[in-house]
C-alpha cells in the first residue's frame, strides 16, 4: 500500500528512522542574503518546518517566528536542535491552524514539494490568507519532473498558475548551495501577496 505523505504518519516514521535527505543541517545562503530585504521583528511563519534550522537563524536576528510541523518527531527534533529557541516550534497543520495576526512572510523549504499535488490547490489560498497584505511567499521551489514523490516536482508555468491568482513574483534565481536531493532543480523566488 503506498503511502500518503499529506498524513503526519508519514513523515512520522522518515524523522523516528532518520531518513531525512532533505535535510541540509544548515541555513542555505539565498535565505541569509534575503534576511536585510526585511524589517527587523518581522512575523514569520516556517510551515513544515522539520528540523528548523532556519527558525533558530530569523530567532537569533530579531525575527517573530512560528515554525509549524504536524509530526511529533519533527517538533522534538526541531527543539532539540534550538535549545534556545525550542518556543518557537509547535505541532500544528498548516491548513488549519489559528495563526493570530497576519504573517509578514511565510519561508518555503521543501514543504511544497512534500505536499501531494492534489493539495496544492490548497496552498496558495492558505498561504495567501496567512499573510499581510504585500506580504511574501519566499523561498526555494523544486522545478523537476517526477514520477513520483515526495518531493514533488513542478514546471514555472504550473508554478505561476498555482500561485499568480494570488501573488506577484518578484525575485527568481538560482541556487548555489543545493542539497542533493535537490541539485540543479530548485530556484530561490520571492512572491508578493496581490
Amino acid at each position: 500500500m503506498a503511502q500518503d505523505s499529506s498524513k503526519s504518519d508519514f513523515w512520522e516514521s522518515r524523522y523516528r528512522d532518520q531518513v531525512t535527505p532533505w535535510d541540509a543541517g544548515k541555513v542555505p545562503m539565498a535565505l541569509r542574503e534575503y534576511l536585510p530585504k526585511i524589517h527587523k521583528g518581522a512575523r514569520v511563519l516556517i510551515p513544515g518546518c522539520g528540523s528548523a534550522y532556519e527558525g533558530g537563524y530569523l530567532a537569533e536576528n530579531g525575527f517573530d517566528v512560528l515554525a509549524i510541523d504536524f509530526s511529533p518527531a519533527a517538533v522534538e527534533l526541531a527543539k532539540r536542535n534550538l535549545p534556545r529557541f525550542g518556543d518557537i516550534v509547535r505541532i500544528a497543520d498548516f491548513f488549519d491552524f489559528d495563526s493570530g495576526k497576519p504573517y509578514d512572510l511565510v519561508y518555503e523549504r521543501a514543504f511544497l514539494c512534500a505536499l501531494p499535488p492534489q493539495m496544492w490547490p490548497q496552498y496558495a489560498p492558505r498561504t495567501a490568507q496567512l499573510l499581510r497584505p504585500n506580504g511574501e511567499l519566499a523561498g526555494f521551489f523544486f522545478f523537476k519532473q517526477t514520477e513520483k514523490g515526495p518531493p514533488f516536482g513542478t514546471t514555472l508555468e504550473a508554478l505561476h498558475a498555482l500561485l499568480d491568482p494570488h501573488f506577484e513574483l518578484v525575485e527568481d534565481k538560482a541556487v548555489t548551495d543545493s542539497i542533493p536531493v535537490f541539485q540543479d532543480s530548485e530556484r530561490w523566488q520571492v512572491w508578493r501577496k496581490r
